[in-house]
């Protein structure tokens, strides 16, 4: 289960662009929030605090409770847009969250083991992250913030897809439902080029 974080925010009047522009010179980062059965609201965040919040994993993946004058609103972010060159974050969108309604959301994966498996302790084996993240459906209360997947069996020749990656209680993946041709790689332990297998070497004469 994923946890909650919490974010102070301020509320703001919908302006225009040049009223965006002047929160950005004060340190201050416009966003919306969107969704659910209320109307949008404008909203305002610290960029400094949001920032640093940003460097982590959870910020994109995590439910987020913002904290408008001691009223708590449970959202995700949808988007996040930043400046081309500097280090600024330019606008924010979070959508509410419903604790009983099913949302979806991408997760990041987390390899583990890979180094103890036996694909990952030969030289002239190449193990390739074919996927970084991967998209889920459950309940808000199931959201994890990363996914783990266990390489410690992972061998040459190995294809690890999709179906093969253990989800927490409650979480599916949507795109399983589409078919085969939709369960796609995730880690592949190939032989570097140059190298073959024992299956693939020559019977001696």
């Amino acid at each position: 289960m994923s946890k909650t974080h919490e974010i102070k925010v301020t509320k703001r009047e919908l302006q225009r662009k040049g009223a965006s522009r002047r929160l950005r010179h004060a340190g201050v980062i416009p966003a919306i929030v969107y969704g659910g059965n209320a109307e949008p609201v404008a909203i305002s965040l610290d960029h400094n605090a949001t920032w640093l919040a940003q460097q982590n994993e959870w910020f994109y993946s995590s439910i987020l409770s913002l904290n408008l004058d001691g009223q708590i609103t449970k959202v995700l972010l949808r988007d996040m847009q930043r400046h081309p060159h500097k280090q600024l974050i330019m606008h924010l969108d979070f959508l509410r969250v419903n604790e009983n309604e099913k949302l979806t959301a991408s997760v990041p994966l987390h390899f583990l083991n890979e180094d103890a498996s036996p694909a990952g302790k030969a030289a002239d084996v190449v193990v390739s992250h074919e996927l970084k993240e991967v998209t889920i459906s459950c309940l808000p209360k199931d959201l994890p913030e990363s996914i783990n997947v266990d390489l410690a069996t992972l061998k040459v020749g190995d294809i690890i897809k999709l179906s093969d990656i253990a989800l927490p209680k409650g979480v599916e993946m949507p795109v399983l439902a589409l078919g085969k041709d939709h369960d796609d790689a995730v880690v592949t332990a190939k032989a570097a080029k140059g190298t073959t297998t024992d299956e693939e070497a020559p019977a001696a004469e």
